[in-house]
């Protein structure tokens, strides 16, 4: 695959301008990019994947951005969520459809509760790929190259499997094929039917007190929509009552693959990463000068970016100009993960500065990655109640500024797994390995997930009123 490099100077911060290509990132520093043993087999990997089909469609992006733009606008919320890191292990049709019931649970919480849109935004079919703090992994006196996520390598501790393997980008890509093809099945071929709203209450969740509230709440959905039939309306007719839409987005953290993804749509001219709608740059990947932001600023895609608690209103402004010179709404999203003891003190600098410079982004809280702690049998989690900590400092910040708290950035599961503390179920230290399946960071269990969009759909219903 021949690719034209350009230098960092001659990056224009713009989508759809000429100067840009897909391949402008080579020239600037890539953090977090595995170390590919064989470069013949990396160029046969990337020439295969640039050969494919896009996995999504420059419409479909576009879609996503007026949406998002609506969430910018103060008049919807994102619901981001999904899995911390995506298997090649499990790409089963029930776990799919049980990650998909769940966020289609929680989007109906929250906007019956609230009267607001929800934008729905799945952590699927692509996110393969994870950060890591060290390049090598250390067991027993052992040093192996560190997990890096099966689109790269695998989990097993063995030199082998270690070995980051370019053909694994192709297997992502196939993985990820079929895991849109059924979430489009769900999602507009009747699933996702509001007629259906009683069926995506999971067994193991139904008779729990979120399950048995959130019945209530499709006893009163149904009501409502046999009313509207008794009134002469046709439901039939009403599309929007039938499917939905949801979006697919992953972390663009292997430059290889979002590269050799990235199409120029035939109607506008534009660059899409046809990998997913959206693709965020995570923490350890934002430099301003870095591979990441480079690679970002020259999609039409809507783009998310990570802030942690080393981040400054300087440098969430310098990042909203280099990623959305344009200051279009819905473009850009700011994710933050500041942890509960940290977000009410650094968070409502960084919004003041990014407003007060006309960037109209979508302010969003992961609650997750900052209140990430070690079990004493060492396994990571993290606790429901401080994850709900940091939910309600994030829009106590905002509701102090007049800023509209945009939306939530969680990793979840359907299945009825242990990795997080607390919750209704009280799950403690000594529960964590009856079931704890992640390969990376811990995720919330379906019944924490429902009683998460509980809690924010009250917040939100008090922003809403404020």
């Amino acid at each position: 695959m021949n690719l034209i490099h350009f230098t960092y100077d001659l990056v224009v911060d713009a989508p759809g301008q000429s100067t840009w290509e897909p391949g402008t990132w080579r020239s600037a520093p890539a953090a977090q990019q595995p170390t590919w043993p064989d470069p013949v087999e990396l160029k046969k990997a990337e020439a295969r994947l640039a050969a494919l089909p896009p996995l999504v469609f420059a419409g479909e992006a576009r879609t996503l951005t007026a949406q998002l733009g609506k969430v910018a606008e103060g008049r919807a919320f994102l619901l981001q969520a999904g899995d911390c890191a995506e298997s090649f292990h499990d790409v089963a049709a029930d776990s799919i459809r049980d990650k998909l019931k769940l966020i289609l649970q929680m989007s109906v919480v929250l906007t019956y509760a609230t009267g607001v849109p929800v934008v729905k935004v799945g952590r699927i079919a692509g996110q393969f790929a994870k950060p890591r703090s060290q390049d090598f992994e250390a067991i027993d006196g052992v040093e192996l190259e560190s997990f890096r996520g099966h689109m790269v390598n695998d989990e097993a501790f063995d030199v082998e499997a270690r070995r980051p393997d370019p053909w694994r980008l192709v297997g992502a890509y196939q993985q990820s094929v079929a895991t849109l093809n059924l979430l489009r099945a769900f999602t507009k071929g009747g699933f996702a039917d509001l007629a259906r709203v009683h069926a995506w209450n999971q067994e193991f969740i139904a008779t729990s007190a979120e399950g048995l509230r959130y019945t209530q709440i499709a006893d009163e959905i149904a009501r409502a929509l046999a009313f509207m039939e008794a009134c002469g309306i046709d439901l039939a007719r009403e599309e929007t009552l039938h499917q939905t839409d949801f979006f697919t987005s992953h972390e663009a953290l292997v430059l290889n693959y979002e590269e050799a993804l990235t199409r120029r749509d035939s109607l506008t001219g534009d660059w899409y990463d046809c990998s997913a709608h959206l693709v965020w740059i995570g923490e350890r990947t934002r430099q301003l000068d870095g591979a990441h932001v480079a690679f970002a600023a020259g999609i039409a895609n809507p783009i998310a970016c990570k802030l942690g608690p080393s981040a400054t209103a300087q440098e969430a402004v310098a990042l909203a100009e280099r990623l959305d010179p344009r200051r279009t709404p819905g473009r850009l999203t700011f994710v933050t993960r500041l942890g509960a003891d940290r977000v009410e003190a650094v968070l409502g600098p960084i919004v003041d500065a990014v407003r007060d410079a006309g960037h109209p982004v979508v302010w969003t809280c992961d609650p997750m990655h900052g209140n990430t702690i070690t079990a004493d049998n060492g396994k990571k989690t993290r606790r429901f109640d401080d994850i709900l900590r940091e939910i309600r400092g994030f829009f106590a910040v905002h509701r102090s500024l007049g800023t509209w708290a945009g939306g939530v950035h969680v990793e979840l599961t359907g299945s009825d797994v242990t990795e997080c503390l607390g919750g209704a179920e009280a799950i403690g230290e000594a529960d964590l390995d009856d079931n704890y399946t992640s390969m990376c960071d811990p995720r919330l269990n379906a019944r924490q997930s429902l009683d998460l969009a509980f809690q924010v759909s009250e917040l939100l219903r008090a922003e809403r009123s404020a």
